[in-house]
């Protein structure tokens, strides 16, 4: 039974993300469909125990007059049926609604309905462009997923909740009251004016007060995350004490804002207790001075005070469900300010898939500026035949990685084309351009699950013999079979930390290289790619990159111009633009910069003569 509550709603529907809105309402909305069904129908399950507890208030009410009015021995036989129904009412009734209600809330949308949230937002941010995760901590964008999408929920369950019983509760009260004598809803009108004069002062002060602390409790997470993901910069500086202030500012943020809502809570709990305590005189007190005067009964008497004790429970718990409630709308304002941003590079509606036959790329007039207007990179030209292999050159700046990056489309082009076999990139999908190229970086970044998970992300069909292969060829085997992690996982199935961490530089070079050989694309960017390997260990993987790159177009940054002499072409760029194109020999005899920088490196760190560059790409 349990389960098929909580099959119900599907907490990973397939359907995709459009942009959701920036406003609080719609955006609660956008993520509340497919659940609406179960959460209007276990509305009304709500609905029908308010009722049938207002129900059983009057019905005792009547038992006090019975009672008073009624002799014993007829009692039984008098009043005896209409006390079993409300014994079936208190007995199965009221338990069945429950029960019922506590199935669709806890079993169907408590866990299923966040989830969706969780699920839909995590794929629409992981379309998000390199510039949006440039701009925020990571941790901060895990932690608005996280309590968004609880926020939403809770939103969207406790609005209803609250409305149900203020509706059905308190109407249904002042009826109740007001059938025995009108005066005695007179104090209770008072006491709701003085409720939503409380509620409308103190509940939006703290919701702002919750959507502050919501920014300081992201910050204050990202910045925790920010030191442990970095420990090893933490260690090497001897800055544990300096993190530890990093942290404490943030948490000394968050703890205002805590201390501020707190001061809130107790002054508005305070105040609603003082007006409960005045509805409840001025109610028992009319009561009373109605009953001297014989305008009602007894169980009238019963009813009215008994159900304003009632009421004044209930008053609390709204009180904490509209505060809750705003806290969760001003975390929500918070997550929208960091979800609800429109994705920098996009699919057009229309895109279809690249295909790659020959390999050729082309900048055409391309412009790009990260969005500052000027510098980096204008009206640049660059075209590179099927299977050619070029080499990038130029200073720290000059704009190498800016082109990498435009090819993968990390970024869009502000204005001209990049195109792969006549194709604009901009006009296919992201996922079928990027599955076409392979690069290996620098700064290689491994995610934290086994060694195998790792390498065959390039190619998650690959058989176990294709990726040992791969594996051979980088060299990575024989430190592969001595791995074991802190749970006793060896070799290819040793989970190696948080971004690689518990390997070394060059074992994780090793690591990505073997990805990029199991991916096979026909397109190569090698940026670094050896930089972190050992000379020996470089010279045994050259002669398989060597391989690699056979019938591939190439392109390979390199600051250590050895590992480049020998392609087809070497491009020199400097401010974005390229001012130098030819081979080594041809740029080396010109006398210009490439020149300049190979004579600095003494034929490239290794000694070599100008003539006779070293036999690496």
């Amino acid at each position: 039974m349990f389960r098929w509550f909580e099959n119900r709603l599907d907490p990973f529907p397939a359907a995709e993300l459009s942009e959701p809105p920036r406003k609080l309402l719609p955006f609660c909305m956008h993520f509340t469909r497919g659940a609406w069904p179960y959460i209007i129908l276990a509305a009304i399950l709500t609905a029908g125990i308010a009722l049938t507890e207002v129900w059983l208030f009057a019905f005792l009410g009547n038992i006090v007059d019975w009672l008073s009015g009624q002799s014993r021995e007829t009692f039984l036989q008098n009043e005896g049926w209409k006390l079993v129904g409300m014994a079936l009412m208190a007995l199965v009734v009221l338990p069945l609604l429950v029960f019922s209600s506590s199935l669709l809330t806890h079993q169907t949308l408590m866990g299923n309905y966040p989830m969706r949230i969780r699920w839909l937002v995590h794929r629409y941010l992981l379309k998000q462009s390199m510039a949006f995760y440039q701009d925020e901590f990571a941790g901060r964008i895990a932690t608005k997923l996280m309590q968004t999408a609880l926020a939403v929920r809770e939103c969207v369950i406790k609005l209803i909740d609250v409305l149900n019983y203020i509706c059905v509760y308190f109407i249904g009260t002042l009826l109740l009251v007001g059938m025995a004598d009108w005066r005695l809803t007179l104090p209770m009108f008072a006491w709701l004016i003085g409720y939503i004069l409380l509620m409308r002062h103190y509940v939006p002060v703290l919701g702002k007060v919750a959507e502050v602390q919501a920014d300081a409790r992201s910050v204050m997470t990202g910045r925790i995350v920010d030191s442990y993901t970095n420990i090893q910069t933490v260690k090497l500086f001897s800055h544990a004490k300096r993190e530890s202030s990093y942290a404490r500012e943030g948490m000394d943020g968050f703890m205002l804002t805590v201390h501020q809502q707190m001061r809130l809570v107790t002054t508005l709990y305070s105040l609603l207790y003082l007006l409960n305590a005045l509805l409840l005189l001025g109610v028992a007190g009319t009561a009373i001075w109605l009953w001297t005067q014989g305008s009602i009964s007894v169980g009238a008497v019963a009813v009215a005070v008994g159900i304003v004790l009632r009421l004044s429970g209930m008053s609390q718990w709204i009180m904490w469900e509209l505060s809750a409630l705003f806290e969760n709308i001003g975390t929500v304002q918070d997550g929208i300010n960091s979800i609800s941003r429109p994705q920098q590079v996009d699919d057009q509606p229309d895109a279809k898939p690249l295909r790659v036959t020959q390999g050729e790329i082309h900048f055409d007039q391309v412009h790009f500026h990260y969005g500052k207007g000027h510098g980096v990179m204008a009206d640049l030209n660059l075209h590179i035949k099927p299977g050619e292999k070029i080499g990038l050159v130029g200073r720290s700046g000059a704009g190498k990685s800016t082109l990498v990056n435009l090819l993968l489309r990390f970024y869009d082009v502000e204005s001209g084309r990049v195109m792969i076999d006549g194709q604009n990139i901009a006009d296919v999908e992201q996922d079928s351009l990027r599955a076409q190229i392979g690069m290996v970086t620098q700064d290689t970044s491994l995610l934290h699950r086994s060694v195998r998970d790792n390498i065959l992300y390039g190619r998650p069909d690959a058989d176990e013999q294709l990726m040992r292969e791969a594996t051979h060829s980088a060299e990575a085997d024989a430190f592969i079979a001595e791995l074991e992690d802190a749970k006793g996982r060896r070799g290819f199935d040793a989970h190696v930390g948080e971004r690689g961490v518990k390997l070394s530089g060059g074992q994780r070079q090793r690591i990505a290289i073997a990805r990029v050989m199991l991916k096979d694309a026909p397109i190569l960017i090698l940026d670094e790619a050896t930089s972190a390997l050992d000379s020996e260990v470089e010279a045994a993987i050259q002669e398989n990159l060597n391989k690699l790159m056979q019938g591939k177009t190439v392109i390979a940054i390199a600051h250590r111009l050895s590992t480049i002499a020998e392609m087809d072409r070497l491009i020199v760029m400097d401010q974005g633009r390229i001012i130098e194109d030819g081979s080594h020999a041809e740029l080396v005899a010109r006398g210009g910069l490439y020149a300049n920088l190979w004579a600095r490196q003494s034929g490239g760190f290794l000694g070599e003569e100008l003539d006779e560059p070293a036999a690496k790409v």
